[in-house]
This record gives structure tokens, C-alpha cells and sequence, in this order.
């Protein structure tokens, strides 16, 4: 075996564990702000438990086929993700030529800090950015899959995050499940106060 095949062996392993933890950890952290924000906007939770538990009607478990038939759930998911992005700034982007932005020039290499933050709270773009209200997207034809600049949680073209559709379909069935079995609430009865 030549020197450097346990050197590609060793950098292959790292970038498997890198993806791995990467995906693992954006997902959960996704899921427990869902979580947040529904247990936060009761309202919410209570539609969103009655869309699943109407789709599930007296089945034991809800599978992936089912969550199709449910619009609330991706639209809490949407809101979610507008509100809470798995990462707040993006690659960083290097210009490979002369470009003109809102009136500005801007030259050849440089580079380019894309806050994603910042974007989905603008509210030039959205109607009361700072508020969980999933209908917006039940309005509305924007989705983090397609050419919706003000919607990139997951990053946009061929940068874009290659798991997303993994991590919806995860995150999407682990959300449904945990409303379907539970009725979650604030400890000691007690109401969210903003």
C-alpha cells in the first residue's frame, strides 16, 4: 500500500464523521427550537396536533407516507427554520468576476458573507418577522427548495446543504410523532408570557 492511502483512508473517515455530526446536530437543534416555539404559541400546537392526529386517525404509528397529507406540519417546519436557521451565515462565496450589487460595484475575488439570519427577520421581506406564525407559509409558494432568495436556511445552488431532504423527512416525522403521542405544556400549568 503506498504512504498516502492511509492518509486518504484517515481524511476520508474525518469528512464521514464531519457530515455525520454536522447533520446530527442541526437536526436535533431544529427539532428542540419546533419544539420551543410550539410549547411558546399554543395555538399553533393545537392545530398542528389536530392535522396529525386526523391524518393518523387510530393508527398506532405515523410513517412517511403520512406526512404528505399534512400542510401545517410543513408550514410549522418553514417557520421554524425562517425563525431559527441551522446556521446563521452561510460559506463564505468568492466572486469569480466583476459584479454589480444593488448599485455597487463589487470586484473580481471578493468575498462574500451571506447572513441568513438577518435576511429571514428582514422585514422588508416579512410581515412581523419577529412572530411564530406558520400560516404565512400556507399563504405563500416560498420553499427553501427553489429560487427564494429570502428563504435560505439550507443554503441555495450547488453550495446548498446536500442533506436537506434527509433532515426534513427526519425532522418532519420526529415532529409529528412527538405531538401525535404527547400534549406538551409549561411545567405547573403554568402560560408562556412574551
Amino acid at each position: 500500500m503506498p504512504p498516502a492511502a492511509p492518509l486518504k483512508m484517515t481524511l476520508s473517515k474525518a469528512s464521514f464523521w464531519i457530515c455525520l455530526l454536522l447533520g446530527t446536530d442541526t437536526s436535533f437543534t431544529t427539532l428542540e427550537w419546533a419544539m420551543s416555539e410550539l410549547i411558546r404559541n399554543l395555538k399553533a400546537m393545537k392545530t398542528l396536533q389536530n392535522e396529525v392526529r386526523e391524518v393518523a386517525g387510530s393508527k398506532e404509528e405515523i410513517n412517511e407516507q403520512d406526512l404528505d397529507k399534512m400542510p401545517y406540519l410543513k408550514a410549522v417546519l418553514k417557520e421554524n427554520l425562517r425563525m431559527h436557521p441551522p446556521v446563521l451565515v452561510l460559506s463564505p462565496r468568492e466572486l469569480i468576476k466583476d459584479t454589480k450589487v444593488l448599485g455597487y460595484d463589487v470586484a473580481f475575488g471578493t468575498r462574500v458573507m451571506i447572513n441568513v439570519g438577518a435576511i429571514s427577520k428582514d422585514p422588508s421581506l416579512w410581515e412581523n418577522p419577529e412572530e411564530f406564525r406558520p400560516e404565512r407559509f400556507l399563504e405563500s409558494s416560498r420553499d427553501f427548495r427553489s429560487l427564494h432568495f429570502e428563504f435560505i436556511p439550507f443554503g441555495a445552488g450547488r453550495r446548498g446543504c446536500p442533506g436537506t431532504t434527509f433532515a426534513v423527512a427526519v425532522i418532519e416525522l420526529a415532529l409529528a410523532k412527538l405531538v401525535y403521542k404527547f400534549d406538551f405544556t409549561l411545567p405547573n400549568g403554568e402560560k408562556w408570557k412574551s
